[in-house]
């Protein structure tokens, strides 16, 4: 098959996704196209059967605004013209559902026939989907495409809520290659940040007011009352500062540590002893499942998708939104002794196999034959 796929390149979970899911699939033979505004951040540009086509947006002194979905159709139309492409999965339904469907309906006039798989990751559908001047051009994208994936089922539910979807939406969920995670062992993370012995406890995300970054460092100061642990922040956002004021205030900050955004998560992640992650909303927890296959127990708000990664009481707890009591008491019944500490440890792995890459990735192999088989 050769794929087309459209997706943000940022650190968020639906660019990761996207991403691996491409590269699992050029590892398999088929050719994928990534399209986007920059090359995403999990991309190998040396692996086999994968190029990447960049959307370039100029400057128009006519808009105050630069034209992406615009250009983002064009570059499609052309990307599908001159590499054959058999099929196009795009990730969120605006621009990249929108863009698609007009990419789409410019190359029926050629005679050119491509499917489109659209899928749901969440901000197009819990925030996007609250904005009335959003919503027809949502609900269109989502009806007019020829596949539609959620990836939870709380984010089916809630799309079917928000929008007048007239058309199947197929939960397949997100996913990590446990393989991967594998070849990761414990590195000097812990001799650096912890001198005597202490436990380690971590939290990634991009610090968006969602995200409830605060509340991380609150149950973290409990945490410390009875079990001495240092804090990793990994990731940045509009709330850092606040959060770097609030450590100030509570005179901890020699036990927070803030290491802003990078790539090799995993390698922090397999030296943690316990994952925070107090969200108002999660779609699914892309980072809590990745922690999971690092085996590193969650404490986690009960909101969204995340009961269906975190399994309270077996890989990590679940909380109420902002319920900094129960999340630290849960958090300190895991990390206070070493066996309480081993056993999540290793359900968080056996949590994390359900989500294993080849237990997913024939779903949305099925899906793409389905719509591309009947044209052949």
């Amino acid at each position: 098959m050769r794929i087309g796929i459209v997706c943000y390149p940022t650190f968020g979970g639906s660019g990761v996704v996207a991403t691996e899911l491409g590269l699992e699939m050029a590892n398999e033979g088929h050719s994928v196209h990534f399209i986007s505004y920059s090359q995403p951040v999990r991309l190998d540009p040396y692996a086999a059967n994968v190029y990447y086509h960049e959307v370039a947006v100029s400057d128009y002194p006519l808009f105050d605004y630069s034209p992406y979905e615009l250009v983002l159709t064009s570059k499609l139309v052309s990307v599908v013209k001159n590499e054959g492409l058999d099929i196009l999965h795009v990730h969120y339904a605006i621009p990249h559902a929108s863009a698609a469907y007009m990419a789409k309906k410019i190359l029926e006039t050629e005679g050119i026939y491509i499917p489109i798989v659209c899928t749901l990751h969440g901000t197009d559908i819990t925030l996007l989907g609250k904005d009335a001047s959003f919503e027809p051009v949502i609900t269109f994208a989502i009806n007019n495409s020829d596949a539609v994936t959620a990836v939870s089922e709380s984010l089916k539910k809630d799309t079917l809520q928000f929008f007048n979807i007239n058309r199947e939406i197929k939960v397949i969920p997100n996913f990590i290659d446990n393989r991967y995670f594998e070849k990761f062992k414990p590195n000097g993370i812990r001799e650096r940040y912890l001198p005597d012995g202490e436990r380690l406890v971590m939290h990634l995300s991009n610090f968006r007011k969602v995200k409830r970054v605060q509340d991380v460092v609150s149950v973290f100061a409990k945490i410390i009352e009875e079990v001495p642990s240092q804090l990793l922040m990994i990731g940045d956002g509009p709330e850092r500062n606040n959060v770097e004021k609030m450590c100030r205030d509570l005179g901890i900050c020699n036990r927070i540590h803030f290491l802003g955004k990078t790539k090799k998560i995993e390698q922090f992640l397999v030296n943690a002893d316990l994952f925070i992650l107090p969200s108002e909303t999660e779609s699914f927890g892309l980072s809590a499942l990745e922690a999971m296959a690092a085996g590193v127990p969650v404490i986690s708000t009960n909101t969204g998708g995340l009961p269906e990664v975190n399994v309270d009481g077996f890989s990590g707890y679940l909380s109420d939104v902002g319920d900094i009591d129960s999340m630290s008491r849960n958090a300190i019944s895991i990390l206070k002794t070493d066996s309480e500490l081993e056993k999540f440890k290793a359900n968080a792995r056996v949590q994390a196999m359900k989500f294993d890459l080849p237990k997913i990735l024939p779903q949305y192999v099925e899906l793409y034959e389905s719509l591309i088989l009947p044209l052949v």
